[in-house]
């Protein structure tokens, strides 16, 4: 069994940690992430979007559980209206649990002296919120964090016009959306319908980057998951897959 992909972030001088996502496995991230940085308390949750893997686990945040006061929950205007307007998610709101800090794309948020974080506005399908993935800059190393998106194509298009390789360039590692390895995983669904661009695309658009490059956010039926062929073949291309505790030192 694996967890849903999340991001931990810590700043250990100001005893801070944080969550990037709040998913179906909070519970277990959480005590994972305060047991890599203990004395840390959470300083808040960060989300990329309103799809079920992402922000589930803010049930766990309510009343019939932790019961938090305040705690920052730091999201994109769409998605906070959203998380307001609709039950059982406004009741964090209307309690008190949790306290929204709506964020503006492509500026630089400080959560802590020594820890900052950017949204990156990606396509991704749009039912309830639209999709951030973020940026993350330490003392002096940066990281993108973008577990999902429709296709690299549309992220070029317009109004993103972002072309993933210069992208990529500008970060020292990379954690990028590899749901899929082939488009035959899923029998009688249109992985067009679904998005997420597929793992031989990616390798392509970033052959010889020098960043670290990492495919996360793995279906379950993705031969990436384990040892074989596919993922010798990703790493021939200079690409890895990421591992759940994996640490970057930013």
């Amino acid at each position: 069994r694996r967890w849903a992909a999340a991001l931990g972030l810590v700043d250990a001088a100001a005893a801070l940690c944080f969550l990037v996502d709040a998913t179906p496995d909070f519970r277990e991230q959480l005590h994972a992430l305060q047991a890599a940085a203990p004395g840390a308390r959470l300083g808040g949750v960060l989300l990329t979007h309103a799809h079920m893997g992402h922000y589930a686990g803010l049930l766990h945040l309510g009343f019939e559980a932790m019961n938090t006061r305040g705690l920052p929950l730091y999201a994109t205007p769409r998605l906070l209206n959203y998380l307001a307007a609709n039950a059982p998610w406004r009741q964090l709101v209307e309690q008190g649990n949790v306290a929204p800090r709506p964020l503006a794309p492509d500026e630089w948020l400080e959560l802590a002296p020594g820890l900052s974080v950017r949204p990156e506005p990606a396509p991704h399908r749009a039912e309830w919120s639209d999709t951030v993935g973020y940026r993350v800059r330490g003392a002096w190393r940066e990281l993108l964090y973008l577990p999902d998106i429709d296709s690299w194509e549309a992220w070029a298009g317009p109004p993103w016009g972002q072309d993933v390789r210069a992208v990529v360039a500008g970060v020292d590692i990379a954690l990028l959306d590899g749901s899929f390895y082939s488009p035959n995983e899923l029998p009688g669904r249109d992985l067009a319908a679904i998005g997420h661009p597929l793992a031989a695309d990616t390798a392509a658009r970033l052959a010889g980057t020098p960043a670290d490059v990492y495919l996360i956010h793995l279906n379950h039926t993705n031969p990436l998951h384990h040892p074989g062929p596919e993922r010798d073949w990703l790493q021939a291309q200079g690409l890895a897959v990421g591992e759940a505790g994996a640490r970057w030192e930013l």
